[in-house]
């Protein structure tokens, strides 16, 4: 992966990410997620940590929450694309959800 996190990822290098990330996928050019909780607490509970992940980061996703369901979008603006700080994120998220049980 690209080091340098002001560098587009290659499409090579999306394809390779997303190939050891299954539950990720490329949508309009970011990396998106779907996920669903046990109940509205749960779910705010997640995208609690993740903003305060997001924060130490200096990254933070798009999203959007109704009830028990939060969908995730990640890109960096700044380059209008995918970067390693997007990857990080994806892996922060993924090691979060690993402790916790969404649907």
């Amino acid at each position: 992966m690209s080091a340098d996190t002001r560098t587009k990822l290659s499409p090579e290098e999306v394809d390779a990410f997303l190939s050891s990330h299954p539950n990720w996928s490329l949508d309009a050019g970011r990396f998106h997620r779907s996920l669903r909780f046990d109940d509205f607490v749960a779910a705010f509970a997640f995208m609690s940590a993740v903003a305060l992940m997001s924060e130490r980061m200096d990254h933070h996703p798009e999203w959007h929450n109704v009830y028990n369901r939060v969908d995730i979008w990640l890109n960096s603006h700044d380059v209008q694309g995918l970067t390693s700080r997007d990857t990080r994120l994806v892996d922060a998220i993924d090691t979060l959800l690993s402790r916790t049980s969404p649907s």
